[in-house]
């Protein structure tokens, strides 16, 4: 327990401390006329109050991320809460506020339009396909995530496929209307439910009879079942992704860059709701680890049903909160993916309005952008759901890789602490890199193949960012000074 509410307290003690300075060194005008009020068009640039945006950018960030994913990686044992801590403070609240922020002083532009300004052309037509197949997969997955669940919780009088159906209509509407007319007043009801839930489970954890696993040397390695086949580097680093860093959380950041009224808020709205993602799934995690009895029972238990973290968490909702937590489970299990779906195709959207330059007041051509996109969903729910999972998972983390490499290459470009955003981006690289070289839908290489593959890849990217932006920086500047003033 001593080691869960120490982390709690980390990550609050982040927010005040490491996030100001990440505010100070990205620099704040809070005179600047945001793109909410330069640009209103009342579909998707509409000035929305800060706790509203808040809850919306919650929500949409979290998703099922810090429940399924803390389980899961509850399953390695206490090195997970070391991940969400450090994760969260200095990767994943990094990545979201810079990617917002940059997002709001370039119009609300998408982020791959962003990452073309800092990275080239090149960069940006990959980021274009790269995001937009990645919203695809979120979208396919929390279409056919929530409908499983829902047809399991209605004894499956109706079938999966109904309620694939009715999913889809609604994230129809969602990406056609105006952003005030549905999500901005159904999300803050759900934000708050998933965090009413995540309280609940707080104080059963501080009042019931459960013990809490401790961070001390003894824990900190791979308590898996088989510690071969999943090794905790970099396999926890990918399972935990939303409540640790996630490149999902920079399509959807545009999306509140678009309605917010000031750059004041960027803290509270970007670095403040990663922060409350890793908190929630701090609490995730000490409760999957406490309720079977500790790390060896969960994955005992996850093994007997499939390692299906839907059927933990379910589990954990109803037992730990009683009738309430059944209300809760169906918000927070059923309505919080399907909340990150519907604005995963929304992001979508823009990002495509962006590349062609598409009006989106008129909802003809909103309709025009959004069907083919719904069309290729549907298909992709022919295939096997755990493919599609498995691929989102690396892909996901591989963007949030490529927006901190744009990060660094924006602060190396305005003379910042680039080493912000640099170490973060120089571990990812290393994860992701790894992960595709070692993981079942990689390339399946021996796990020592794979290190050193990873490492390799890792050095020629940082030889090659450093060549391209940091070398090349440092000789303009220098070669200003010669030049002296007014030259």
């Amino acid at each position: 327990m001593i080691t869960f509410i120490i982390s709690i307290g980390v990550l609050i003690a982040g927010y005040f401390t490491y996030g100001k300075f990440v505010e100070n060194v990205f620099d704040i005008n809070k005179d600047r006329v945001t793109p909410a009020l330069r640009l209103r068009d009342d579909v998707d640039f509409t000035p929305l109050p800060a706790w509203r945006i808040f809850l919306i950018q919650f929500l949409n960030i979290a998703g099922l991320g810090p429940i399924f994913g803390a389980i899961s990686g509850a399953m390695f044992g206490p090195s997970a809460f070391l991940w969400i801590v450090l994760g969260s403070i200095f990767a994943g609240a990094v990545h979201d506020y810079f990617s917002g922020m940059l997002s709001l002083r370039h119009n609300g532009l998408s982020i791959s339009e962003v990452v073309g300004i800092y990275l080239g052309s090149s960069a940006k037509q990959f980021m274009r396909l790269f995001t937009i197949v990645l919203l695809i997969f979120v979208g396919t997955v929390f279409l056919m995530g929530p409908a499983k669940i829902i047809d399991g919780m209605t004894g499956h009088s109706y079938g999966v496929w109904i309620w694939v159906f009715v999913i889809l209509i609604y994230y129809l509407l969602s990406t056609l209307l105006p952003i005030d007319k549905l999500i901005s007043k159904l999300y803050p009801v759900f934000g708050i439910a998933m965090l009413i839930m995540a309280v609940g489970l707080l104080a059963a954890l501080f009042f019931g009879k459960y013990h809490i696993p401790e961070l001390i040397p003894a824990n900190i390695r791979n308590m898996t079942s088989n510690p071969d086949s999943t090794p905790l580097f970099p396999i926890l680093f990918v399972t935990i992704a939303c409540g640790a860093i996630s490149g999902f959380h920079a399509t959807q950041s545009p999306l509140m860059a678009r309605c917010m009224k000031t750059e004041l808020l960027g803290r509270k709205i970007f670095y403040g709701a990663m922060i409350t993602e890793g908190i929630v799934a701090l609490i995730w995690a000490a409760a999957a680890m406490a309720f079977f009895g500790g790390v060896e029972s969960l994955n005992h238990a996850m093994l007997s049903n499939g390692n299906n973290a839907a059927w933990a968490a379910n589990e954990i909702s109803l037992k730990m909160l009683g009738g309430v937590g059944g209300v809760l489970a169906i918000l927070g299990i059923v309505a919080a993916p399907i909340t990150s779906g519907d604005t995963a195709f929304r992001s979508a959207r823009l990002i495509i309005a962006d590349i062609f330059k598409f009006d989106q007041t008129n909802i003809f051509k909103r309709i025009y952008v959004s069907l083919p996109l719904f069309i290729i969903a549907f298909l992709l729910t022919q295939i096997d759901f755990g493919i599609i999972w498995r691929y989102f998972a690396w892909s996901n983390q591989a963007l949030a890789t490529i927006v901190l490499w744009t990060i660094t290459a924006y602060l190396v470009g305005e003379d910042k602490p680039y080493w912000v955003s640099l170490v973060p981006a120089v571990f990812m690289t290393m994860v992701s890199s790894t992960y595709i070289l070692i993981a079942p839908e990689g390339f399946q290489l021996d796990n020592q193949w794979s290190y050193m593959g990873g490492t390799i890849s890792t050095i020629l990217v940082f030889i090659g960012f450093w060549r391209s932006y940091i070398f090349k920086n440092k000789n303009e500047v220098k070669s200003l000074k010669l030049k002296g003033p007014g030259l």
